[in-house]
């Protein structure tokens, strides 16, 4: 069981480990390589000690050869030279058998049933006497025979030596690579553990970077196969930053904001609590309401900004009609209207597509529709606008305010700011909003005036296709 948990613990570090899994692979690698050259090794091998062999039968059968004589009868005879069997003298007690014959088959020496190989002159491993042997025959003519015939000489020895000689070459050459094999994993071993070095050396860094600060990374510090890694780190820090950067403004913006409004909370319901008269105490009660209904709607739009700024939510790839989307807000504005005698209108026909963040394309509208409102006198006129035009769906919002004037157009997209001498309550947030919503879409916003001389907002977004 032991066993068990240990090869188990083992299985997960070899699939967890980046260094492992290289360790592995190049073991696997190098043991393949040791295989492959300890198979050709002895393939190698074998064929020399099959060529030393064969040299020493082909010596053996030509001095046996040129020991042929025929006397002046025509009778041939042969004395074995003792050189010609010592050369398999080797010590490994290998049996040497050998036959001489004529042109017509006539055994002149030798043993009768030793065959020759198929082809003279080359080596050949077959069965003698039920034992392995190895063999050669050559054709040697000699003078005196008739028609100057030749004879055929076979020389063949059991294959100890050769078997003995194939594993000393073998094994000598099989010691040379596992040596190499060892030599190339020890350096493997120490390249893998440099090499992994700056990957290392990047974590730390990693773990030891303020959280505050979130400094870059060098790419130049780490190889080329790890940049891609550190510009995905680097990119993901100044995401990171921008999203605090975001919440820090947020609560700046939202603590700055609050603060005149909750304090003149607390104020009203001073005065509230302390008034005996009925009249001025509901007096003071509509205040707080109002107050609070300001206050609400500054948090409402503290919270919408910070969710339209790049980065601070997962995008949303939505298919929205802004005709729909328009049509719900005027429908949501229409009893504010009627109460002041607004006549809020809208128009637009068929379908007006657009793919981007629902929640966040109705927030624009509703701020767009607002602030018209806002500025807009009793009695007066706000109309909305939604078709399509050159590829771009188009909306725009046209109020009976003051308008703009041209040289204020730029500064009302930032947040807080507010033109002097504004009558109308509101925070600075509404265009500020518009503006981060609509460059999300991937849109552009422009200012103009109306018909009725007030503000006419021009919002174009990329069609859905």
């Amino acid at each position: 069981m032991e066993r068990l948990k240990e090869f188990a613990g083992f299985s997960r570090y070899a699939r967890e480990s980046l260094y492992a899994q290289l360790l592995i692979w190049v073991l696997l690698t190098l043991l393949g390589v040791l295989g492959l050259n300890i198979y050709f090794s002895m393939r190698q091998a074998g064929q020399i000690a099959s060529i030393v062999t064969d040299n020493t039968l082909m010596g053996s059968a030509r001095m046996i050869a040129e020991a042929v004589r025929t006397d002046e009868h025509g009778n041939v005879t042969v004395e074995i030279p003792p050189a010609a069997l010592e050369n398999f003298d080797n010590g490994y007690g290998d049996r040497v058998y050998y036959s001489v014959r004529t042109a017509w088959g006539t055994m002149i020496a030798g043993f009768a049933e030793l065959t020759a190989p198929a082809v003279p002159g080359r080596g050949e491993t077959m069965r003698f006497r039920g034992e392995e042997v190895r063999a050669i025959a050559i054709e040697h003519p000699v003078i005196g025979l008739e028609k100057d015939a030749s004879i055929s000489v076979t020389v063949a020895v059991t294959v100890g030596g050769e078997t003995d000689l194939t594993r000393r070459l073998w094994m000598s050459d099989f010691l040379n690579q596992f040596v190499l094999v060892a030599v190339a994993g020890v350096v493997t071993l120490l390249g893998l553990r440099r090499g992994l070095g700056p990957l290392m050396r990047l974590r730390e860094a990693v773990i030891a970077s303020r959280r505050e600060r979130l400094e870059p990374f060098d790419p130049a510090s780490v190889q080329t196969e790890l940049r891609p890694l550190v510009h995905a780190l680097n990119d993901y820090m100044a995401r990171v930053q921008r999203q605090m950067a975001a919440q820090r403004r947020f609560v700046a913006n939202a603590a700055h904001q609050l603060r005149t409004p909750l304090t003149l909370l607390t104020t009203q319901a001073s005065v509230a609590a302390r008034e005996t008269d009925d009249q001025r105490r509901s007096d003071a009660l509509e205040a707080l309401t109002r107050s609070t209904r300001q206050a609400s709607r500054l948090a409402e739009q503290l919270l919408t900004l910070t969710r339209a700024e790049p980065g601070s939510r997962a995008p949303r790839a939505e298919r929205i009609d802004m005709i729909e989307v328009a049509r719900h807000v005027l429908e949501a504005q229409a009893e504010d209207a009627l109460r002041r005698g607004i006549d809020l209108g809208l128009e637009g026909d068929g379908a007006a597509p657009v793919v981007g963040d629902g929640t966040m394309l109705r927030e624009m509208v509703v701020n767009l529709v607002d602030n018209a409102l806002r500025y807009t006198p009793d009695g007066g006129e706000v109309t909305v606008r939604v078709g399509q035009e050159s590829g771009s769906v188009v909306l725009t919002v046209d109020d009976g305010g003051p308008g703009i004037p041209a040289d204020e157009r730029d500064h009302v997209f930032e947040r807080f700011y507010r033109i002097m001498g504004t009558q109308a309550e509101g925070s600075g947030l509404g265009l500020a909003i518009v503006r981060e919503v609509v460059e999300g879409a991937g849109g552009t916003v422009v200012l103009g005036t109306s018909k009725a001389g007030g503000l006419s907002v021009m919002v174009r977004l990329p069609m859905a296709g």
